[in-house]
């Protein structure tokens, strides 16, 4: 919090977005210190006199702060604007939602594109590797400013989700409800191969000079566009492929040549080229690493149970989607074995679909019931209701 701002000030950060400025030095996992931390975030709803109706959403890797309302870069609606918004699941009616960019990303949160205050110049990849546990820390760093001391709920997909189970170790005196959507409590072999074919494309792109590209005026976006298109294939399923494109030319015939011949191709040369206008190529190095970090157990001795041992109070949304390859049901049902075994109370509904990982952005009914009826549960028995 800056001089002379309030945490009153600070929660009319609305849709728009603020930044906070933290006067305390933010120590991370490595024993890296990073100093002068802002944390971008935006805000919906109104938080009761109570302060009790206080909802974090966690982020996935690409996005940003902007769950709902639009966005005001793009214009475009926010990227949980099916969720979070009057009406919605996540009631901004009834919740104060929050939203905050993570640490090491490009929405205004400290990162890599940042400015290191010790020499004037983007930090680049002297920036600390950071990990999910990180991230979370700054994100409480957060609410201490806002004077929130305990969360209705912290509710994510994705990487938010691992925010989620990361938020259910670490502070589950501060939480009464958690959903975790399409999540894993580690990350596996595949997801790290995935990312590092990514990470290897942005860094063979000769423009990305080591990581220091912002200093020298240029941006590696071939090799960030690579990058996500390797991704985005591991968010659709098969079938999704096959119902969007299937072997469907862009035009009458062969070319015989290495243009786009098919529709799958075109498209995912439009994801990447859209891709690099939005995203930092850094951060997509180190968000990527922090999720290759994750393992949840591994703190605890190798017991997931163990790390959710002191989360016993806190009640359990668990979703997973049953066309989901980047993170599949058995990875959501080892996250719920485990909190049964620590004593927690978890719900878990595998939503039938052919829309793949991403289907928690989308358009998808059951889902959508599924949870605004896991959190009128949990606000009946919070006394929200």
């Amino acid at each position: 919090m800056s001089d002379g701002e309030t945490a009153g000030d600070i929660l009319e950060a609305g849709a728009e977005g603020a930044v906070l400025a933290s006067p305390a030095p933010l120590r991370l996992e490595s024993g890296a210190v990073i100093d002068g931390l802002e944390i971008a975030y935006c805000t919906y709803g109104r938080l009761n006199a109570e302060r009790s109706n206080a909802v974090l959403v966690c982020h996935p890797l690409t996005l940003d702060q902007h769950a709902s309302g639009r966005h005001p870069k793009t214009g475009k609606a926010g990227w949980w604007s099916q969720v979070a918004g009057p009406g919605r699941p996540l009631d901004t009616d009834r919740y104060f939602v929050i939203c905050a960019n993570v640490l090491s990303g490009c929405g205004g949160t400290t990162g890599p594109g940042s400015i290191d205050p010790a020499t004037g110049e983007p930090y680049g990849m002297k920036f600390p590797v950071v990990t999910v546990a990180d991230m979370v820390r700054a994100q409480a760093l957060l609410l201490d400013a806002l004077g929130i001391e305990r969360l209705f709920a912290v509710v994510g997909g994705s990487m938010g989700g691992m925010q989620v189970l990361q938020w259910a170790a670490d502070y589950p005196e501060r939480m009464f409800s958690a959903v975790c959507i399409g999540a894993a409590p580690r990350h596996s072999a595949q997801n790290i191969a995935f990312h590092e074919v990514g990470r290897q494309a942005i860094m063979a792109d000769p423009y990305w000079r080591g990581g220091d590209y912002a200093r020298q005026g240029v941006r590696p976006e071939k090799g960030l566009a690579v990058a996500r298109m390797a991704a985005h294939i591991t968010y659709l399923s098969e079938a999704a492929l096959q119902r969007k494109f299937g072997r469907e030319l862009q035009r009458d015939g062969l070319s015989w040549g290495f243009d786009a011949d098919f529709q799958v191709e075109s498209y995912l040369r439009h994801q990447g080229a859209a891709f690099v206008d939005r995203f930092d190529a850094n951060s997509y190095l180190y968000i990527t690493r922090a999720l290759d970090y994750f393992d949840l157990a591994a703190a605890h001795g190798g017991s997931l149970a163990e790390a959710f041992r002191r989360a016993r109070d806190v009640r359990f949304g668990v979703f997973s989607f049953s066309s989901d390859w980047l993170y599949p049901t058995p990875e959501s049902r080892q996250i719920v074995r485990a909190l049964n075994a620590a004593g927690a109370r978890a719900s878990f509904v595998e939503i039938e679909t052919d829309k793949g990982h991403d289907a928690f952005f989308l358009d998808e009914p059951v889902l959508h019931a599924a949870l605004a009826g896991f959190l009128a549960s949990a606000a009946q028995a919070r006394g929200l209701a």
